[in-house]
């Protein structure tokens, strides 16, 4: 039993990590002096400037990761999901399943030349692909790997 609620545990913190990770990244998006212009020294993106949704509030945050509005609105929701997901085991083992695969594909989209944009939409390329596959691999190992050896389980009963 408590092999059971040790790997429990492991899989809510991990979710809970990856929520606290992605939230803070996607309010940084929205505070201006957090994110900037590509090859220029400015802070922000001057309103008259965005004409496209894709451009709307396009930049790197932190001058690593390049984001736009929608970006970090996507990732605040999964920060929040990823968040809420803590307070119940099931919740965070259907978040750390759904993460995983879904991360995993946007980090391989990140690294197709037709799908680097979200087609026209959000920004996946440059570090965006390690940080999402960094994200899915530790979703997969936290997630699944790591509360099966806990609870003495194969990783495929632990599903």
């Amino acid at each position: 039993m408590e092999n059971v609620t040790a790997g429990n545990l492991t899989e809510r913190y991990c979710a809970l990590t990856i929520g606290i990770l992605f939230l803070i990244l996607g309010i940084a998006g929205f505070i201006p002096g957090l994110v900037s212009v590509p090859e220029t020294d400015l802070s922000y993106v001057p309103l008259d400037a965005t004409k496209s949704p894709y451009a709307m509030g396009f930049g790197y945050i932190f001058g690593l990761f390049p984001t736009n509005f929608l970006h970090n609105l996507v990732r605040c929701s999964v920060g929040l999901l990823g968040i809420a997901s803590y307070f119940s085991a099931s919740s965070a083992r259907l978040f750390n399943v759904s993460f995983a695969v879904a991360y995993t594909a946007i980090a391989i989209m990140g690294l197709l030349p037709f799908a680097k944009t979200t087609f026209g939409l959000m920004p996946l390329f440059g570090n965006n692909v390690w940080f999402n596959a960094l994200a899915a691999l530790a979703s997969i190992y936290y997630g699944f790997i790591i509360p099966a050896k806990v609870k003495g389980v194969n990783v495929s009963q632990n599903l």
